[in-house]
Parts: C-alpha cells; sequence; structure tokens
C-alpha cells in the first residue's frame, strides 16, 4: 500500500472523529428545570413565563430577566444577555437554552411560540368553492 493512502485514509478517519464529537457537544438536551440544576448541563427547558412576577430590561447591562414554568411547574428566574425576544409577552411557551447558575437559569438563546393568526382560535373555517 502507498505510503499516500495511508495518509489520506488516517486524514479522513481523522476528520470522520472530529465531525462526530463536534455533533455531539453541539447537541442539547431538553429538559426539566430540576434537571437542569443537578446536571450542570447546557440543555433547553420549555415552560411559560410566570406574568405575575413581572420582566425586566436593563439597557445598561442588556440584561433581559423573567420567571418561567416549566411542564412540572417548577418556576426559577431567567437571566438573558441580550434584549428582550419579540412579542414575548404574546407567547404562549417559551424554550429557553442555556445552564443553571447559581439557582439561575443563564440563557443564552430565548424562543418563544406565539398564537398563530392562522389558527381557527376554536372557529369552524370554511372552504368557499369557486
Amino acid at each position: 500500500m502507498k505510503p499516500r493512502y495511508i495518509i489520506g485514509s488516517a486524514a479522513v478517519l481523522a476528520f470522520i472523529a472530529i465531525a462526530m464529537l463536534s455533533l455531539d457537544r453541539s447537541k442539547i438536551e431538553y429538559t426539566s428545570l430540576a434537571y437542569a440544576v443537578s446536571s450542570g448541563k447546557r440543555v433547553q427547558v420549555k415552560g411559560t413565563w410566570v406574568k405575575a412576577q413581572g420582566c425586566t430590561y436593563n439597557s445598561a447591562d442588556n440584561t433581559f430577566t423573567f420567571v418561567m414554568r416549566d411542564d412540572e411547574k417548577t418556576e426559577m428566574k431567567v437571566v438573558y444577555h441580550g434584549s428582550r425576544p419579540n412579542n414575548f409577552e404574546l407567547a404562549e411557551s417559551i424554550v429557553v437554552k442555556g445552564r443553571v447558575e447559581g439557582g439561575v437559569m443563564m440563557a443564552d438563546h430565548i424562543l418563544t411560540k406565539c398564537p398563530s393568526k392562522y389558527e381557527g382560535n376554536g372557529r369552524q373555517v370554511q372552504e368557499s368553492g369557486m
């Protein structure tokens, strides 16, 4: 076997190994706040904004803070370094990606799911035939 084939094969295997490791590291678990606390990992948690607790935006350090409740009814303060997401106050649910530090979810990404204007809100939508 020629040395260039051996080197080429080794390079391909190294590339595959690096790609697999990168993919595994970029994987984010979808879980509860309780697990986020105990794991210490970067996770994503689905929940709702606790409107009674309010929310604040500090423009001096570009920080958005609110309290979320997950599907298991656990509540936790969320701190996001960035501006408030569009339509945050209208969101049916939110997904927060980040890590819990000192009992606070330090979010690096927030997704909002707002009610669709295309949903019928329980009303029947009739099709018109031509």
